[in-house]
């Protein structure tokens, strides 16, 4: 067993401390991306497409997308009516999952294709914002979601940092976290030095309700 085979969600207390370990009942779990939104909490699989939902209880984790039905799940957020979860697959594109019924549904961009390259996701009103580090250079990228598919999608310019990995919505502001240093960790014997760098831009400035 390795030690990606152990992984688990983790739940800290403001003290730092780890209060709990929790994996899916079938282990070999690679968790990567964590949402939180609405009371809810789901965090994905990048290895094997899975996305998981917390249990009310807060001890357990339920499969909402199953091992093996998508290939790379990375970030993931609530849409403003708390039913359906937009999900990055890194090699699938954006996903809409239907927490009532479970069902998948690929979002095709306006041109047909989906939108691959694409990690962390965060939303503001109904509008999302993607990192797209697929290739280089990355882009914070915007769009919203449609009947059909994914619509209005945009790129943000004017920010110019490397390796951007995740967002986060808090305190009116949207945060991108950059210089995570994947490359750099995946050398082996190697020492991640730097400090990752956080951008906050204000939402009112790039998001409109």
């Amino acid at each position: 067993m390795t030690l990606c085979d152990s992984g688990a969600l983790l739940s800290l207390g403001q003290d730092g401390r780890i209060r709990e370990r929790i994996s899916p009942p079938a282990g070999n779990f690679h968790p990567g991306d964590v949402s939180a939104s609405g009371g809810q909490i789901f965090v994905s699989d990048s290895k094997n497409g899975a996305v998981y939902a917390l249990t009310p209880s807060g001890k357990s984790l339920t499969a909402i997308v199953p091992p093996g039905v998508g290939k790379s799940a990375q970030g993931s957020a609530l849409d403003a009516g708390g039913e359906r979860l937009i999900v990055a697959d890194y090699s699938d594109g954006i996903a809409s999952i239907d927490l009532t019924t479970g069902v998948r549904t690929l979002l095709p961009r306006q041109d047909g294709q989906p939108l691959r390259g694409i990690d962390g996701i965060a939303r503001c009103g109904d509008r999302y914002f993607a990192i797209y580090n697929g290739t280089a250079p990355t882009r914070l990228f915007s769009f919203t979601v449609g009947a059909s598919g994914i619509e209005h999608g945009e790129v943000v310019e004017g920010l110019t940092f490397p390796d951007p990995t995740q967002l986060a919505v808090a305190g009116g502001q949207l945060f991108i976290i950059g210089d995570a240093g994947w490359e750099q960790a995946a050398k082996v014997g190697a020492e991640v030095r730097k400090s990752a760098r956080v951008l906050a831009l204000p939402l009112t400035a790039i998001c409109k309700s």
